[in-house]
């Protein structure tokens, strides 16, 4: 199998197709029940750097909100190549590490945020309806950046993430669990991404 990613790594590195920029990955909360998870997750930001990935963002999706503090805390402690802000349900200050990981904090619940503060500041008078713009909105996410790629593990449905950010955002569904999922696998996302025409909605 070294010898198959050696083959995917070359035939990435010497195509004239860009790779992502900016990578998301969809875990849940049971992926990082499983053994090695946090392993995996730390060669993942390893992957994605490696093959010119400059921002990566991790959502956990929670079933059991009393988990979330736990996970939050373990997450916290994972060896990673580049600076790394966690945020959840109770955050709104917004992340701008080069990698950013979401726990239990909802697209909609992110949004719903960003809107009560645009309404807060028309309230106020600071801020006329008519002038509001995407950049306001944006502006107020806790996770600003749209990514390029997103790579959903495990099932074809993106839980919720980010449904602001993810609107042009290339998908990329693997039915491999997180728990299975190796460089290989990445590497298959990236080289997926560079055979697409990418259309930003056009």
């Amino acid at each position: 199998m070294r010898l198959y990613d050696s083959y995917l790594a070359a035939r990435l590195r010497y195509s004239d197709a860009a790779l992502p920029e900016r990578v998301a990955v969809v875990i849940t909360e049971r992926d990082l029940l499983e053994p090695g998870a946090y392993e995996t997750l730390e060669q993942f930001f390893e992957w994605a750097f490696e093959y010119g990935t400059d921002h990566v963002v991790v959502y956990v999706s929670v079933l059991d909100e009393k988990a979330t503090p736990t996970l939050r805390r373990q997450l916290e402690a994972v060896d990673a190549p580049a600076e790394l802000a966690v945020r959840g349900p109770d955050d709104d200050e917004p992340a701008e590490t080069p990698i950013q990981v979401a726990v239990g904090l909802g697209g909609k619940h992110e949004f719903a945020t960003a809107v009560r503060g645009l309404a807060t500041e028309v309230a106020a008078g600071d801020l006329a309806p008519d002038d509001i713009d995407e950049s306001d909105v944006e502006r107020r996410l806790v996770f600003p950046a749209a990514p390029d790629l997103i790579i959903k593990t495990g099932a074809e449905r993106l839980s919720d993430f980010m449904i602001w950010q993810s609107v042009y955002s290339e998908l990329y569904f693997t039915d491999v669990n997180w728990r299975d999922f190796r460089k290989r696998d990445y590497l298959r996302a990236l080289r997926d991404y560079q055979n697409r025409q990418r259309r930003f909605g056009r």
